[in-house]
C-alpha cells in the first residue's frame, strides 16, 4: 500500500492545471485610435483617463472620478470632465471582458479595445491619493490642508501617474498632468508625458525625496517651475466622504 503522501500526490496530479490570471482591471490602460493615445489608470476604487496626440504629446482631454468593478461590468461616477463639464456627477455603465492583459468595453453601441501596461506592480506608490499638505522651508511645519469640493487627486498604477485638479460643485476643470513614474531607493522621479497647461514641460524628469508614514506621503524636491516644493498627500480612503 502506498503511503498518503504519495497518494496525495497522484491526486493532485490528476487534477487540471489552472493558469493564474489577474481578474481585478487595477492598473494602468491603453489604447491607440488614429493620432490619440489615451492612457487610463484603476487604483484603489478611483480611476483617471487622459487623452494626447501620439505625436507631440498634446493634452486633449481627461476626466476622473470614482469606479466600482463588480463581476463583468463597471460603474462610474463622474468627478471631473475637461470636455464636458456636465458630466460631471453623472454614473455610467460599462460590460467589459477581460482576456489575458486585453480588455474589450461595451457602453452602449460604442466598442473600445484596451491593452493592460502594468498591473498595479511594482506599485510603492499604488493607490488614489489627495493633496493634503505643504510647507514653504525644510524646517517649517506642514499646513495640513483638508480636501472637500476642491480636490488636487494623484492616482497611481505600479509605474503609470496622473494627477488632477478639479471642484465638484462647481465642475471646473483645472488641470491635469501623467505619465511614468519610479520608486528607487526613497527617491520617487517623474517623467512627464502629458501636461495640460503646458506642453513644453513634457519629456521633464522630476526627482523628489520620498517618505512614506500611512496614510500620508512626504515628497520634497523641485516643481517643474523649478521652485522647491515640500508637499504632503494622503490616502484618498482616509478622509470619510472624500
Amino acid at each position: 500500500m502506498k503511503p498518503l503522501s504519495s497518494l496525495c500526490l497522484l491526486l493532485f496530479s490528476a487534477l487540471p492545471v489552472l493558469a493564474q490570471t489577474n481578474s481585478t482591471l487595477d492598473g494602468a490602460w491603453q489604447r491607440i485610435a488614429d493620432s490619440t493615445t489615451t492612457s487610463w489608470i484603476i487604483s484603489d476604487g478611483y480611476f483617471m483617463k487622459v487623452s494626447y496626440t501620439t505625436v507631440g504629446n498634446r493634452f486633449i482631454n481627461a476626466s476622473g472620478g470614482i469606479l466600482k468593478q463588480l463581476t463583468t461590468s463597471i460603474e462610474t461616477e463622474m468627478e471631473f470632465n475637461s470636455a464636458n463639464k456636465d458630466d460631471v456627477g453623472s454614473f455610467h455603465l460599462y460590460d467589459f471582458t477581460l482576456t489575458g492583459n486585453q480588455l474589450t468595453l461595451k457602453h452602449h453601441d460604442e466598442v473600445q479595445k484596451w491593452s493592460r501596461i502594468d498591473d498595479s506592480k511594482p506599485g510603492q506608490l499604488f493607490g488614489a491619493w489627495l493633496f493634503s499638505g505643504r510647507k514653504t522651508k525644510p524646517d517649517d511645519e506642514i499646513q495640513p490642508y483638508t480636501p472637500g469640493i476642491r480636490k488636487t487627486m494623484k492616482i497611481m498604477s505600479g509605474t503609470r501617474f496622473q494627477w488632477a485638479a478639479y471642484n465638484t460643485e462647481t465642475k471646473e476643470f483645472l488641470g491635469t498632468g501623467g505619465g511614468t513614474y519610479t520608486t528607487v531607493n526613497g527617491k520617487y522621479t517623474e517623467n512627464i508625458g502629458v501636461f495640460s497647461r503646458d506642453n513644453n514641460r513634457v519629456g521633464a524628469s522630476l526627482s523628489f525625496e520620498m517618505e512614506i508614514k500611512e496614510p500620508h506621503w512626504n515628497h520634497s524636491g523641485k516643481s517643474s517651475k523649478g521652485d522647491p516644493i515640500y508637499e504632503r498627500w494622503s490616502k484618498r480612503k482616509s478622509f470619510a466622504g472624500q
